[in-house]
């Protein structure tokens, strides 16, 4: 017997990305970790299972050592569109798009290409792989 897939409330529609990236930036400079801006919805199929990936070991403990996690709702393309171009990540490209900060908001990388627009063709060895990369 399979279990059903549940979809996960990840992206609040309601939230403001700005307040929560700032508080994320406070509590990253206090625990010495980076940011990860998680922009995408709901509705996003991809979305998910990234979220799905970063729950399975070893990616859950990377993510709590080192990192703070927004997720940025990005409606139908056409939500906080600005908070995608001010950290570079060209959502229209396809979701999730993700970037990375350090603790004082400087932008080490966006997603440009795509990378993890096609999450259920990738292994969670990938976004391992990314952790590693971008850890503090």
């Amino acid at each position: 017997m399979t279990v059903p897939f549940v979809k996960k409330h990840l992206y609040s529609e309601t939230a403001n990305p700005r307040a929560d990236i700032a508080a994320a930036l406070k509590q990253a400079k206090a625990e010495k970790k980076r940011v990860i801006l998680d922009f995408g919805g709901d509705w996003c199929g991809d979305c998910q299972v990234l979220d799905i990936y970063m729950h399975q070991s070893p990616n859950t403990e990377l993510l709590k050592k080192h990192f703070v996690v927004v997720h940025v709702d990005i409606g139908r393309m056409d939500h906080n569109v600005d908070v995608a171009e001010k950290y570079k990540v060209p959502i229209k490209k396809g979701v999730p798009a993700l970037a990375v900060l350090d603790a004082n908001g400087r932008l080490l990388y966006s997603q440009e290409n795509k990378e993890f627009e096609n999450m259920r063709n990738m292994k969670s060895s990938d976004v391992t792989e990314f952790l590693n990369r971008w850890k503090a």
